[in-house]
């Protein structure tokens, strides 16, 4: 840790303030004494008032990450430690199961939810894999691994192997390398996993992300409730999760959409593995290009998914964001049949609550179709939203009953 001392600007940290970790460039008056990015310095206020500790990193606009706002509490192993205890503890009372808790697949840490700065680890039954996208985590990461298996192993879960998925473009942005790769012995990166009864074959090492949206668990198992009987449309279905929750409640058909290749093959596998290949089927294609031919060929849907990929990481690009959305819903809407259900959903934290909506509403009087709301939902609980850290509410998930205009 740095001797080091920065010192807010008058009237600045509000984000800070309000319960968040972050502090940006354009905050800070000064920084007093010697230290290296990725060091812990003491933050102060303008007046002097202690803050707290974080990481500072001169290269990024999140300039300083806060780890403890607490004077008797220093960053040490054993601060790591609790935080690490006390993320898993929570997600033991989140996530129970009735399946043995060392197959639980769940996110593990979530970065500043968790008060661990820019680092995630997804637990896939008995897989790590790790995300770090800051440079003082990052520093620390081996550590923080170490630790986690050590708190795992006291359940009785032992850790087979980890992998490293920090390959996110955002790195840079910190001044670091895009790195991925195993972190210890070598294992096999095709993990079985089991969420909702369905089985899948995450590919730690290959799939999107690290392998496997672990946010949405829930939102299936919801929306897979009003499919028993159903023709069911899935787009954006990258490894087939939504259509097989439908196709396992009983859907009569569920055809899968996405762009990816590799997405639509690994979701016939998964179909495969729990024999529901004659219910699903995959097609690869542009949602935003099959959307409007099966609307041509009078194709109607009982139920319609939609999970896109985030259309905006940056505030600057929302209304290209908020174009992508309208469009997407007002098609899907138009594939419903009469009474029928759409569920789409945003994950960009920059697609507010309040403009996601709007924008659903605008599509649907652009469809001519009137919505009755039956559920809004968020992300999973193993990815708690922090108050006051804006960024950790990301995931909006809606489900509406269409109905055709009166």
């Amino acid at each position: 840790m740095s001797d080091a001392k920065a010192f807010l600007k008058r009237g600045q940290g509000r984000e800070l303030k309000a319960g968040g970790l972050w502090v940006y460039d354009n905050e800070i008056e000064r920084v007093e004494g010697s230290f290296e990015n990725g060091d812990i310095i003491e933050l102060h206020d303008f007046d002097g008032y202690f803050m707290g500790y974080g990481f500072i990193n001169t290269v990024s606009k999140i300039r300083i990450r806060m780890m403890s706002r607490k004077q008797d509490h220093p960053v040490t192993k054993e601060l790591i430690e609790k935080r690490i205890r006390d993320a898993w503890e929570y997600r033991k009372a989140v996530m129970a199961t009735n399946e043995p808790i060392e197959q639980l697949s769940c996110r593990l840490i979530f970065g500043e939810a968790d008060f661990l700065p820019g680092i995630t680890i997804d637990k896939f039954s008995d897989v790590l894999v790790i995300e770090s996208l800051a440079l003082g985590t990052d520093r620390m990461k081996e550590l923080i691994i170490d630790l986690c298996k050590k708190v795992l192993l006291e359940d009785g879960v032992k850790i087979r192997g980890v992998y490293e998925r920090s390959d996110a473009k955002v790195r840079e942005l910190e001044g670091l390398e895009r790195v991925k790769g195993f972190i210890g012995e070598p294992f096999d990166t095709k993990v079985i996993i089991t969420e909702n009864g369905v089985k899948y074959y995450v590919d730690v090492e290959n799939g999107q992300k690290t392998g496997f949206f672990l946010d949405q668990k829930n939102n299936r198992k919801a929306i897979a409730s009003f499919c028993k009987g159903k023709k069911v449309l899935d787009c954006f279905t990258h490894t087939g999760s939504f259509a097989l929750n439908c196709a396992a409640a009983g859907a009569s058909s569920v055809l899968g959409v996405d762009a990816s290749d590799l997405g639509c093959k690994q979701a016939e596998e998964n179909a495969r593995l729990n024999g529901l290949e004659s219910v699903a089927t995959f097609q690869c294609a542009d949602v935003f290009e099959l959307l409007p031919d099966l609307e041509k060929k009078g194709e109607k849907f009982d139920v319609v998914i939609l999970d896109p990929p985030a259309f905006t990481k940056s505030r600057a690009s929302i209304k290209k964001a908020t174009t992508g959305y309208k469009e997407i819903n007002m098609r899907g809407m138009k594939l419903v049949k009469d009474g029928g259900y759409l569920a789409t959903c945003s994950c960009s934290h920059f697609m507010d609550e309040e403009l996601f909506l709007k924008t659903i509403q605008d599509a649907a009087r652009d469809a001519h179709k009137r919505l009755k709301q039956v559920e809004f939902r968020q992300q999973a609980a193993d990815h708690p939203i922090l108050v006051g850290g804006a960024a950790s509410y990301y995931l909006k998930f809606v489900i509406y009953q269409v109905c055709d205009e009166i």
